[in-house]
């Protein structure tokens, strides 16, 4: 039902941004310029591109996830680490009213944890070796919950779907900006020229980094929620005290591939240009936003 409301709800923008467009007689001046484009069938064809990668994304995320980060799916437990792990995993899940989630380990002596999934109710949360050895149970547990959280809000779902959506309006507008320099500043005047596929490689470049900033404040907006979400389910100054040792372990290099940099919990330094391509906000406001509520 999420996704389909996400789907309803974003085919209106498409019908929307077309009345609109019409109505501005946005079609009539790049026609008047020598621009023959059709805008509704171009906006159409975009979002069925941008939302099939997207989706494609969504439902290889637990398999690319497992295979990038050789993690290990606890079907059985091996050990009393692993009999824990798995039993506070479902006395979260079933906490958050989810289906119990695949739980994994993955070797990394970096402290760090994600979930991933295309359903709330068929997801995957795992956590670094590093992070089982060094952190205390009720730390783990803090960040399990968070996971958890991440889960039971939908935010793979919703945070893949809004890539989706930024990739189709990234499509669009780079197709509409080549086609118009192809006919205006190089007049050819028939097909697609040198012209479209320069000024469109070079737009989609340009407004993919432009519209990467609208992805990544959604996730850090979703990190808050899902701090507060394992305070819930794990105690508040438990979910404080594993972003306190986050914070300690800054100094461990972070080796979550690029994909599932925005899933785990961790988030690097960096500068304020640094900041507006971030997935994570900073743990100190983090913890702030915790000591608040």
């Amino acid at each position: 039902m999420r996704i389909l409301l996400f789907i309803m709800t974003n085919l209106a923008i498409l019908v929307v941004v077309g009345i609109v467009f019409n109505l501005l007689g946005f079609s009539g001046i790049l026609a008047s310029n020598g621009v023959d484009l059709n805008l509704n069938a171009l906006l159409v064809f975009c979002f069925l591109f941008g939302m099939t990668g997207s989706f494609i994304s969504l439902m290889l995320s637990k398999w690319s996830a497992k295979r990038s980060m050789r993690a290990n799916v606890i079907e059985t437990p091996r050990n009393r680490q692993e009999e824990w792990l798995v039993q506070t995993v479902r006395q979260l899940a079933d906490n958050a009213g989810i289906g119990m989630p695949e739980v994994a380990i993955f070797p990394s002596a970096a402290p760090n944890a994600f979930a991933t999934g295309w359903n709330r109710n068929n997801a995957l949360v795992a956590v670094s070796s590093g992070m089982l050895d060094n952190f205390k149970p009720e730390e783990v547990r803090a960040v399990m919950a968070h996971e958890i959280a991440h889960v039971a809000n939908g935010d793979m779902i919703t945070l893949t779907l809004v890539q989706g959506v930024v990739n189709t309006f990234v499509m669009f507008f780079a197709r509409v900006i080549g086609h118009t320099i192809d006919r205006v500043v190089f007049k050819n005047e028939r097909g697609l020229g040198l012209g479209y596929f320069i000024g469109t490689f070079v737009a989609e470049i340009l407004l993919s980094i432009l519209a990467s900033t609208i992805v990544m404040w959604f996730s850090r907006f979703r990190e808050y929620r899902a701090d507060a979400g394992g305070a819930d389910l794990a105690g508040k100054q438990n979910m404080i005290a594993a972003l306190q040792s986050l914070q300690r372990s800054m100094g461990v290099e972070d080796d979550l591939p690029g994909e599932l940099t925005a899933f785990g919990i961790r988030s690097g330094r960096g500068s304020l240009v640094s900041a507006l391509f971030s997935s994570h906000p900073p743990l100190d406001k983090r913890i702030e936003a915790l000591l608040a509520r």
